[in-house]
C-alpha cells in the first residue's frame, strides 16, 4: 500500500515537470520547479524567433539577389547601348534654349555684310562726311535763330501755368476759369511755334522740327502738372491725406537728407516746375524718386555715348542714307515698281540702323545721363520692346514715359467716361498719329498725311497680329514692320520735299 502511494507520487510529479515543459505547469511545488518550467519557455520561444528571422532574411535575400542580378544586366545594357528617347535640339519641344552661337554668326555676318555695303559706298561716292555742313540743317542765316528763339519764348508758357495754378490754390479763379486759361495756354504752345516755323523764311526744316519738338514735350508736361494739381485740390477738397514731395530737397532716407517735404501748395514754386520742366518724365508726381548722389563715372560715361554716337549719326547719314534717297528719285518719278522696291530695301538697311542707334542715344544715353545729373531715381525709360510678339506691346514698352502719359492722362480718362477699351485705344494712336504728322509735316512745310496714316495702319496691322500670329511669327512681323514701314514713309516724304522744293529749279 505504501509502495502504491510512492508510486503514485512519482508518477504525478513527472506529469507536473512535462506539463511545466509544455507552458502548463499545473501548481508547482517549489521555487525550483517554476524557474526550470520559465527557462525551459524561453528557450522554446527563442528558438522560434530565431527560426523566423532566418526565414525573413531568407526571403529578402531572395528577391535582392533578384534586383543584383537586374542591375548587373541593365549596366551591361547601358554600357552597350549608344541610343535613348530624346528630341531633336531645334525642336520646340526639346528644352533647348541655348543659341548663343547662332547669335554671334548673325552678327557676324550682319557686321560683314554691312562692311561690305559700306566699302562700296566708299568706292562709289568717296568720303561724304561733312561735320561743317551740319550748321546749315540748322542756320540759313547765321544772323537769325529763329528756333532758338522759339525755345526761349517758351518761358512765357510756364509762367502762364505757374500763375493760373497759384491763383486756382488761392481761390482767386474758379476751376472753370483756371481750365480756360489753361486750355488757351496749351492751344497757343501747339499753334505759335508751327505758325512761327510756317512763315518765317529762315527757318531750317531741321531746326524746325528742333523747336516743335521742344513745344510738344512742353505741352505734355504741362498738361500733366495741370492735371495733377487738379487731383490735388479734389483730395483737399474732401479732406483727404495731404500728398507730399521730395522735390529737389534731399529725402531722410538718403545721405544728407532730413524730413522737409513739399505739400500742395507749397510745390507751386518756379523751382518746383523748372525742376519738372527738365526731368526726364512727362509725368508730373507729388513724391519723385530721388537717386542717393551723382555718379562722375556714370555721368562720364553716357556724355561720351551722346557724343560719339551723335556723331556717327550724322555721318552716316550723310555718307550712307542720303546718296540712296538722291538715287532713289528718279525711279519714284517714273513709277518703276522694280527699281523702286529694290531702292527701299536698300534704305531699310541703313534706316534701320540709324533708328537703332537714335533709340540708344536718346532713350539710354541721354535721358540717362540728365536722370544722374538731376539725381531723377526713376530710370526705366524702355523695357523689352525687341522681344515684342504684338504691335501693341511694342508701342507700350518702346517709349516708357510717353506710354506712361497716355495711360495716365489720356486712356483712363477716357474709361472713365464711359468709353470702352477699343474707342479709348484708338484715341491713343489718332494723338500720337496728330503729333507724328505735326512733327514732320510742319517743319517740312507740306501736309501729305504719310506719318498720320502709317500710325493710324498700326491698328488693323496690331489686330491682324494679334489674332493670328504668335511667339516667334508675331516678333518678327513686328520687326518687318519696324524694318519696312519707316522707310516707307521716309522715301514718300523725301520725294514729295524734292518735287516742292527743286524739282522746279532742276526744270
Amino acid at each position: 500500500m505504501g509502495d502504491m502511494d510512492a508510486a503514485g507520487a512519482f508518477s504525478r510529479r513527472r506529469r507536473a515537470t512535462f506539463a511545466a515543459g509544455r507552458g502548463t505547469c499545473v501548481q508547482p511545488t517549489n521555487v525550483k520547479c517554476l524557474s526550470a518550467s520559465q527557462l525551459s519557455v524561453a528557450a522554446d520561444r527563442k528558438s522560434d524567433s530565431e527560426a523566423c528571422k532566418v526565414d525573413r532574411l531568407l526571403e529578402t535575400a531572395r528577391p535582392t539577389a533578384k534586383c543584383d542580378k537586374k542591375k548587373r544586366n541593365n549596366d551591361i545594357n547601358d554600357r552597350l547601348s549608344c541610343h535613348k528617347p530624346q528630341e531633336s535640339l531645334l525642336t520646340s519641344s526639346s528644352g533647348f534654349s541655348n543659341y548663343r552661337g547662332i547669335l554671334n554668326w548673325c552678327v557676324v555676318m550682319l557686321v560683314l555684310s554691312n562692311a561690305r555695303l559700306f566699302l562700296e559706298n566708299l568706292l562709289r561716292y568717296g568720303v561724304l562726311v561733312d561735320p561743317i555742313q551740319v550748321i546749315s540743317l540748322f542756320l540759313k542765316d547765321p544772323y537769325s535763330w529763329p528756333a532758338a528763339c522759339l525755345v526761349i519764348v517758351s518761358n512765357a508758357f510756364i509762367m502762364v501755368a505757374l500763375y493760373t495754378e497759384r491763383q486756382l490754390s488761392k481761390g482767386s479763379f474758379s476751376e472753370r476759369v483756371g481750365f480756360l486759361l489753361h486750355s488757351v495756354n496749351l492751344t497757343v504752345m501747339l499753334t505759335f511755334p508751327a505758325a512761327v516755323v510756317l512763315l518765317v523764311p529762315s527757318t531750317t526744316p531741321v531746326g524746325g522740327a528742333f523747336a516743335l519738338g521742344t513745344y510738344t514735350i512742353l505741352f505734355l508736361k504741362l498738361y500733366s502738372y495741370k492735371d495733377v494739381n487738379m487731383w490735388c485740390r479734389e483730395l483737399s477738397t474732401i479732406k483727404a491725406k495731404k500728398l507730399a514731395r521730395s522735390l529737389s530737397c534731399p529725402s531722410s532716407k538718403y545721405p544728407n537728407g532730413d524730413d522737409q517735404k513739399v505739400c500742395y501748395p507749397g510745390n507751386l514754386t518756379i523751382k518746383d516746375l523748372y525742376y519738372f520742366t527738365f526731368a526726364p518724365t512727362l509725368c508730373y508726381e507729388l513724391n519723385f524718386p530721388r537717386s542717393p548722389k551723382i555718379r562722375m563715372s556714370f555721368l562720364l560715361r553716357r556724355l561720351f555715348e551722346m557724343l560719339f554716337l551723335i556723331q556717327m549719326l550724322v555721318g552716316l547719314t550723310q555718307q550712307w542714307m542720303i546718296p540712296i534717297i538722291q538715287s532713289s528719285m528718279k525711279p519714284l518719278e517714273d513709277m518703276d515698281l522694280s527699281r523702286m522696291t529694290e531702292r527701299l530695301l536698300r534704305l531699310a538697311v541703313p534706316n534701320h540702323l540709324l533708328w537703332l542707334i537714335f533709340f540708344y542715344w536718346f532713350f539710354h544715353s541721354s535721358l540717362n545721363f540728365t536722370a544722374e545729373l538731376l539725381r531723377f531715381g526713376d530710370r526705366q525709360f524702355y523695357k523689352d520692346w525687341w522681344n515684342s510678339e504684338s504691335v501693341t506691346y511694342f508701342w507700350q514698352n518702346w517709349n516708357i514715359p510717353v506710354h506712361k502719359w497716355c495711360l495716365r492722362h489720356f486712356y483712363k480718362p477716357l474709361l472713365r467716361r464711359g468709353f470702352s477699351k477699343i474707342i479709348s485705344q484708338s484715341a491713343v494712336f489718332f494723338l500720337s498719329a496728330f503729333f507724328h504728322e505735326y512733327l514732320v509735316s510742319v517743319p517740312l512745310r507740306m501736309f501729305r498725311l504719310w506719318a498720320f496714316m502709317g500710325m493710324m495702319a498700326q491698328l488693323p496691322l496690331a489686330w491682324f497680329v494679334g489674332h493670328n500670329l504668335r511667339g516667334n511669327y508675331g516678333n518678327a512681323a513686328v520687326w518687318i514692320s519696324l524694318i519696312i514701314g519707316q522707310p516707307f514713309a521716309i522715301l514718300m516724304y523725301v520725294h514729295d520735299y524734292y518735287v516742292l522744293n527743286y524739282r522746279q529749279e532742276t526744270n
